[in-house]
């Protein structure tokens, strides 16, 4: 019998690969901007720290964040519920399924950047960012609500038929649990998919003091630097967003 074959390789601490593949990314960066050679173009990361710490230091940086967390995330709940309560009822009812899921289908498929300009023209420009942020939460929550609500075990449920479970116990020790898990994975997804709607509404409709209109300006002046650091902030905002989340929906998860 031959021996276990020993596997060569370096293996790396845990706490080392995101700063390592951060530091090659990085390089990479500073490269690409060495063979461009044009700050306008690829801005060095030099360039893009120094306006990232100056955007840190202004007030109005921190007022356009919040006003851009305050509608995503207004637009975020109203998707969740609205899709939350669209997935029970056509759960339900084979009716109010053969009348939504067409349209609700049809929300899915079509480009965001459509909806941003059909907005446009019925409300303020104010309004498009959380209603972007809606429109594209509903899909998802939806889809993943009704799925769940078709996961429970068949035998399960007959066996509360047999012990005639109440409609109240089945719905808290069956449904419920079996839904949990899909609702917190259509709530993640849709935090991310609204967050990046949210900011692409804003940076088209171009509402006073957002991160959409820092972009908008950016690019409108040519300011490659800012540009970067905008993103930047959208990226970082975008994680932390996510990462409060899922920490709320395990820790809520746990807790029950």
């Amino acid at each position: 019998m031959q021996g276990k074959k020993k596997k060569h390789g370096i293996k790396l601490p845990s706490y080392l690969s995101v700063p390592l593949a951060v530091l090659f990314w990085l390089g990479v960066w500073f490269l690409v901007c060495e063979l461009v050679g044009m700050e306008l173009l690829v801005p060095s990361p030099r360039a893009v720290t120094g306006a990232f710490l100056q955007l840190l230091g202004e007030k109005e940086f921190y007022i356009s964040c919040l006003n851009s967390l305050y509608k995503v995330l207004t637009g975020w709940a109203a998707g969740v519920a609205i899709g939350t309560v669209l997935g029970i009822f056509t759960r339900l009812s084979t009716v109010l399924k053969v009348l939504f899921e067409p349209l609700l289908h049809i929300v899915k498929a079509t480009p965001v950047a459509s909806f941003i300009v059909l907005a446009l023209v019925l409300m303020s420009s104010k309004a498009v960012p959380a209603f972007t942020c809606a429109l594209i939460s509903v899909p998802v929550v939806w889809a993943n609500v009704t799925e769940g609500l078709e996961s429970p075990d068949k035998k399960l449920l007959e066996m509360a038929d047999v012990f005639n479970m109440s409609r109240k116990n089945r719905i808290r020790d069956i449904y419920i649990p079996a839904v949990k898990p899909y609702f917190s994975a259509a709530a993640i997804t849709a935090m991310g998919l609204s967050w990046k709607a949210g900011i692409a509404a804003e940076v088209i409709c171009s509402p006073k003091n957002t991160i959409g209109s820092g972009i908008s300006d950016a690019k409108v002046y040519l300011e490659s630097p800012q540009l970067f650091a905008w993103t930047i902030t959208v990226i970082v905002l975008s994680v932390i967003l996510e990462k409060i989340l899922g920490y709320v929906l395990g820790k809520r998860k746990k807790a029950k």
